[in-house]
C-alpha cells in the first residue's frame, strides 16, 4: 500500500510528459517556432505549471519533442538497416525516414536551431551511424568507393537545405534524394575533386 501511491504519481507525471510533448509537436507544426508554452499546455489539457514542472523552459521541452520523434520515425529505421544484409536499401530507408522527420518537424527544429538545442555530441553520433551504412554499401559495391566520411554530413546539410526553398509539408525533397541516390551510384561516378578541408565542427 505504502508503494502504490508513489507509483500512480509516476505513471500520472510519465502521462501527462507523453500529452505535453505530442501537443508541442502539433502546436509547433501549426504555429511555428515561436508558438507559446500556454497553448501548448492548454492543448495538452495540463496547467501551464504542470508543463513547467515537467519542462523547466522551452529548450527542454523542444529537446524532448525531437527525442520523441526520432526515436518513434528514425531509430527503428537505423537499427533495421544496421541488422539487415542490403546496406545500401538500408542507407536510403535512412536517409527517406530522416528527411520525412525533418519535413514533418521543421518548426521545431528551427526553434531547436534559435535555442541551441542540437548538439555536436547528437549531430555526430547520427552522422556515424550514417556512416556506417555507406562503408557496407560501398564494400557491397553499391556506393561509389572514394566518399570519404566528412562527405557524410555535409550531403546531409545539403538535403536538409531544400526545405527552405519549400512549402511546409510539401515531398519535394523526394526529388533530391533520388538525385542524391544517383550521385552516390558507382555506375554514375566521375572523380571527385579532393574534399575541401573542415573548417568547423558538423
Amino acid at each position: 500500500m505504502s508503494t502504490e501511491a508513489p507509483r500512480r504519481l509516476r505513471a500520472d507525471a510519465a502521462r501527462n510528459s507523453e500529452r505535453i510533448v505530442r501537443a508541442a509537436r502539433d502546436v509547433f507544426a501549426e504555429q511555428g517556432p515561436d508558438a507559446r508554452l500556454d497553448e501548448v499546455a492548454r492543448r495538452a489539457g495540463v496547467g501551464v505549471a504542470t508543463l513547467y514542472r515537467r519542462f523547466p523552459d522551452k529548450a527542454v521541452l523542444v529537446r524532448a519533442v525531437l527525442d520523441q520523434a526520432f526515436h518513434e520515425r528514425v531509430a527503428p529505421v537505423i537499427e533495421e538497416a544496421a541488422q539487415g544484409d542490403d546496406a545500401h536499401a538500408g542507407l536510403v530507408a535512412v536517409l527517406d525516414a530522416t528527411m520525412s522527420l525533418l519535413a514533418s518537424e521543421y518548426n521545431t527544429l528551427s526553434a531547436a536551431g534559435d535555442l541551441g538545442v542540437l548538439t555536436m555530441d547528437s549531430r555526430r553520433a547520427f552522422f556515424e551511424q550514417i556512416m556506417g551504412l555507406v562503408r557496407r554499401a560501398q564494400e557491397e559495391g553499391a556506393v561509389r568507393g572514394d566518399l570519404e566520411p566528412e562527405d557524410v554530413p555535409r550531403f546531409m546539410i545539403m538535403l536538409a537545405s531544400v526545405l527552405v526553398t519549400m512549402e511546409r509539408g510539401s515531398e519535394g525533397w523526394k526529388r533530391y534524394l533520388a538525385l542524391l541516390g544517383d550521385a552516390l551510384s558507382p555506375e554514375a561516378a566521375h572523380p571527385l575533386p579532393p574534399p575541401p578541408p573542415v573548417i568547423r565542427p558538423f
